[in-house]
């Protein structure tokens, strides 16, 4: 069953391998939990299919779900590696903490310093392992990517469509100093 796209798609998971014959699936939840990715309706891919999740687990850390039709391991194994969204819509706000944001309301975002110099938007929020990293792109440059921390992103103004940050701490701009760029110390000679 196709549907028409979504207008402002939120990764929620993606398919991994299939779980046995019965048409399982573990999936990489995205969510606080894994068992919370059938609390938002309807997951979708990007190509417009729906996935009604009928049953899920949590086994090791991941999510164990039986979609809607799929019925084998055939079927399942032809999911491996799709990226399952929901709405932006679906999500509520009210869960959120004061200093927590969906990936989603970050994108676009423009990224400002405190004398109001432009350092690109937000284009993409990225986790290697070693924590969240924002890429900004500004017009004719490279895109760069900064850490999501306190210090480098000092405030978000969802509201406004805009961030602050502290540019030396984001690596944006060297300090002048010879220390570790963003630190603000000096090297000692000797």
């Amino acid at each position: 069953m196709a549907t028409e796209p979504l207008k402002n798609p939120v990764l929620m998971a993606t398919v991994g391998g299939a779980q046995g014959l019965r048409g399982e699936v573990r999936v990489k939840a995205y969510t606080a939990e894994p068992e919370e990715l059938g609390d938002y309706g309807h997951l979708r891919s990007l190509d417009g299919r729906v996935f009604e999740v009928l049953e899920i687990r949590v086994a090791k850390g991941m999510a164990v779900i039986r979609f809607r039709g799929v019925n084998d391991r055939t079927a399942a194994e032809g999911l491996n590696g799709l990226d399952l969204y929901v709405d932006r819509d679906n999500l509520p706000d009210e869960e959120l903490e004061e200093d927590e944001f969906f990936y989603a309301d970050l994108e676009g975002l423009e990224a400002r310093d405190a004398d109001g110099k432009s350092y690109g938007t937000v284009t993409g929020v990225f986790d290697f392992g070693a924590g969240d990293l924002l890429e900004l792109k500004g017009p004719g440059k490279r895109p760069v990517l900064i850490p999501f921390t306190e210090w480098a992103v000092l405030e978000i103004d969802l509201e406004a469509g805009r961030l602050l940050v502290d540019p030396v701490a984001a690596g944006l701009v060297d300090d002048g100093s010879d220390g570790i760029p963003g630190m603000g110390g000096k090297k000692k000679d000797g």
